[in-house]
């Protein structure tokens, strides 16, 4: 095992960039960007919807593992994808990828009942397991570290665009045909993706002894990720004490640590534990966790916000979501731009999610009648600061580990802001449903000059507020519960308190970006590599193609 000051002077050598004409490299770059769109669209055009897939399978209850299961299977398998990528090829991979996404794409579109659709929902996330690292990786093969921002800041422009693009399709292609149509619209871009992958990207595949694949690491990965990501979702309805919350939770951990133990060991580890010695990558893998903490723990509420106080539609609120987005994505774009003409990134990371955490803080401020326009700016701060993270963390790993091991370390930065982002949406919610309460509404009634004779004591029978956060609630449905002499005030005073008890569940957010802001301060700033096709040959280091 290397010590961290031999890890971080890595030789030009272990850089190999694949060598095909200029025209087929931008084909495949294109291709492998629609391999991403298929990922992230999946995101944005399947929530907005499953309200109406849910009522028309009879599926309430299990509402949920929709969710659930492609969340398990997509995060499970991107370690296990990286790690094969290295030793097999990423062109494999990625075609295993988006065929198994393809084809649960098409079972989800075919499903006729609720544990159908969930079976299938997890075989797509088999696939989509593949598309972020794999796409990522790929960048890091195409283009020399130096040359990799001017691209992979198209990563984070391609999550913005299918933000913008998912709930307007998805309500369209519902409303117009049916909710099937919204899982077949994968199959033509994903068809596009893989013949262009198939055509044109060469399998770089390790030279030497046979691969050996860490089958027990991936079996301990796998049983302690399962029971974490269930425990946390199961988390999110509040009640912390519920043992399918702390007992999966604490069992998790306990498979944890024994898959530390087992890849300590292993021969072909599937995520190599060298690389945290590095520290470069280490903190390069804190502060994505820490910013997806905060990331996820504040925005999940802001469309929530404009449903709830604003009285907006679903695909309406996302919408308003769009200055967050502008800044995400030109944000994007230019840190690429900037790491690749400077090769300066430490100031760069410190300062954007800086200004992230300046844009949280300021959303802690929002209440039921802050002017739209002017949560816009603060909204648009937060992307700008975000922005930089979905490029320019990518460019820094790749930069510090050797290339033998760059699908493993991309697939674990993937890890790391899936679990931040999951993380920071369970403890955001229970924050929130935490903060929203009777006695707070009784406050706010009261403050809003309700006789206090006329302000109930108790919540009305069946009253919860926290079912705002699930499916198919929303105002109308609280205030049909209220005496009507008391539904107008009540209104007024319940926006009041919601946008109270989400201002103080942003502080969570404000507090991890804060963290990853500090702990970008520790980075170790390495020089861009610049090595150009061909040198890598001369130096007899060029690993093997098919």
């Amino acid at each position: 095992m290397s010590s961290p000051s031999q890890s971080a002077s890595l030789p030009l050598e272990n850089d190999a960039p694949i060598h095909v004409t200029r025209r087929a490299r931008f084909e495949i770059l294109f291709a492998v960007l629609l391999g991403l769109f298929l990922s992230a669209l999946d995101q944005t055009i399947v929530g907005p919807i499953l309200p109406r897939v849910v009522t028309d399978l009879h599926g309430a209850d299990y509402y949920t593992w929709v969710v659930t299961a492609y969340l398990l299977t997509s995060t499970v398998t991107v370690p296990i994808y990286g790690k094969l990528s290295d030793l097999y090829g990423r062109r494999p991979m990625l075609m295993v990828g988006i065929g198994l996404f393809l084809v649960g794409s098409a079972l989800s579109g075919l499903s006729q009942t609720m544990w159908q659709l969930i079976l299938f929902r997890g075989i797509q996330g088999l696939g989509a397991g593949a598309l972020f690292p794999i796409s990522l990786a790929v960048i890091g093969d195409l283009f020399s570290p130096a040359e990799r921002g001017k691209y992979q800041g198209l990563f984070g422009a391609v999550f913005g665009v299918a933000f913008l693009v998912g709930p307007g399709l998805g309500g369209f292609l519902t409303d117009t045909f049916s909710w099937h149509w919204v899982f077949y619209v994968n199959l033509p871009i994903g068809l596009v993706a893989l013949t262009v992958i198939w055509r044109l990207l060469p399998t770089v595949r390790r030279s030497g002894a046979r691969p050996s694949i860490d089958w027990l690491g991936v079996a301990t990965f796998t049983a302690a990720v399962v029971p974490i990501l269930v425990g946390l979702t199961n988390a999110q309805s509040g009640n912390w004490s519920d043992p399918r919350v702390w007992g999966l939770l604490v069992a998790g951990f306990v498979f944890g640590a024994v898959f530390i133990w087992v890849e300590s060991r292993a021969r072909e580890p599937m995520i190599p534990l060298d690389l945290f010695r590095v520290r470069t990558f280490a903190v390069s893998m804190v502060a994505v966790f820490l910013a997806m903490f905060g990331f996820f723990s504040a925005v999940i509420f802001l469309p929530l916000w404009f449903q709830v106080v604003k009285g907006a539609s679903a695909t309406a609120s996302g919408y308003d979501l769009l200055p967050f987005l502008f800044g995400l994505i030109g944000s994007s774009i230019v840190a690429g731009q900037v790491v690749s003409r400077t090769g300066h990134y430490k100031w760069l990371t410190s300062a954007s999610l800086l200004v992230a955490a300046i844009g949280l803080l300021l959303l802690t401020n929002v209440r039921a009648d802050t002017p739209v326009p002017l949560l816009w700016i603060w909204m648009l701060m937060m992307g700008i600061g975000i922005g930089p993270t979905m490029a320019v963390f990518t460019i820094i790993v790749q930069n510090a580990v050797p290339f033998s091991k760059l699908g493993a370390a991309t697939s674990d930065l993937t890890l790391f802001r899936q679990i931040g982002g999951t993380v920071g949406l369970t403890l955001g919610f229970t924050l929130f449903r935490g903060n929203l309460n009777w006695d707070l509404i009784r406050q706010q009634l009261m403050a809003n000059g309700l006789p206090s004779q006329f302000v109930p004591v108790a919540a009305p029978a069946g009253f919860d507020p926290g079912a705002l956060t699930q499916v198919g609630s929303g105002a109308a449905g609280t205030l049909s519960q209220v005496p009507p002499q008391f539904r107008a005030a009540f209104a007024t005073a319940f926006h009041e308190a919601f946008s109270i008890a989400l201002a103080n569940a942003l502080w969570l957010g404000v507090g991890a970006m804060a963290l990853a802001v500090i702990s970008t301060l520790l980075l170790h700033e390495l020089p861009l590599r610049r090595q150009v096709p061909g040198q890598a040959e001369q130096r007899g280091a060029m690993p093997a193609f098919e």
